[in-house]
């Protein structure tokens, strides 16, 4: 049995970035905030961080932080705590390596704030917990394909071979695509540097060590990037959850049934 500290309990939520291609909505609010369906992108992550028994999340903040600090003083979980990036934007693995001492020497979620997903079955992030295994991995990457992604137009990320070891796709068709959720080992930022800088750098280095590996989420990945996918991603959450609760309330028949 999996020794308890490797399920993760905390969380980074990566929700600094300024959201140019959404403009002119992110104009006057972060991207974050941009609701989808009624709820906010940054909502549709903490939920499922809440739902995942996450205790702690932490959230960077650089593109008009007020706004994201006052919204998520409303939550009662997870607990949230903002790591203040005002000074300076540091992408992905900068924001991370600054939030390190927040974030403890367990493995932690990172997940997005700017791309969600509706599960179908049992939840993604319980899932990749479920297959984390902290003696093989560094990192572990919530995967989805090209037919199950609302949004995303710029081909695969990632080759995932029969173990769960990845190897970069360089967009080939047959690949898969970074979901925006992973479960990292604070180890691999051993030495990293403070500045700005990308996780792609990690993603990389641990590529070179076999200790990248992926698994497959089940249900629908949605990415709004722009201001005219919104109507798309408000259609597939609305064509997913219907789906969802069909399948609930559908009659369950045995054998002797009609």
């Amino acid at each position: 049995m999996k020794p308890p500290t490797m399920t993760p309990k905390t969380a980074m939520v990566l929700a600094a970035g300024l959201g140019k291609r959404m403009r002119p909505v992110t104009d006057t609010m972060p991207k974050p905030l941009v609701k989808i369906a009624g709820k906010t992108l940054l909502d549709w992550g903490l939920d499922s961080l809440e739902a995942a028994g996450i205790s702690k999340a932490v959230v960077n903040v650089h593109y008009l932080p007020e706004q994201i600090v006052a919204h998520v003083a409303h939550r009662r979980a997870p607990r949230i705590v903002i790591s203040d990036e005002r000074e300076g934007l540091l992408e992905s693995a900068g924001g991370i390596v600054k939030a390190l001492p927040l974030l403890g020497s367990e493995p932690f979620y990172v997940i997005n704030a700017d791309t969600f997903w509706i599960d179908s079955g049992q939840p993604s992030l319980e899932r990749l917990a479920l297959a984390w295994d902290v003696a093989r991995m560094d990192i572990l990457l919530m995967l989805t394909d090209l037919d199950s992604a609302t949004g995303h137009c710029v081909g695969t990320d990632f080759l995932v071979a029969p173990d769960g070891v990845l190897r970069r796709s360089k967009g080939d068709l047959a690949g898969l695509i970074y979901a925006g959720a992973a479960i990292i080992h604070p180890r691999i930022f051993k030495d990293a540097p403070t500045g700005s800088h990308s996780l792609n750098v990690y993603f990389d280095k641990a590529i070179a060590a076999g200790r990248l590996f992926g698994m497959k989420m089940h249900g629908r990945w949605i990415t709004v990037g722009t201001p005219d996918a919104i109507p798309a991603a408000e259609a597939a959450v609305a064509g997913d959850l219907a789906s969802a609760s069909a399948r609930k309330s559908a009659p369950i028949f045995g054998k002797h049934d009609a």
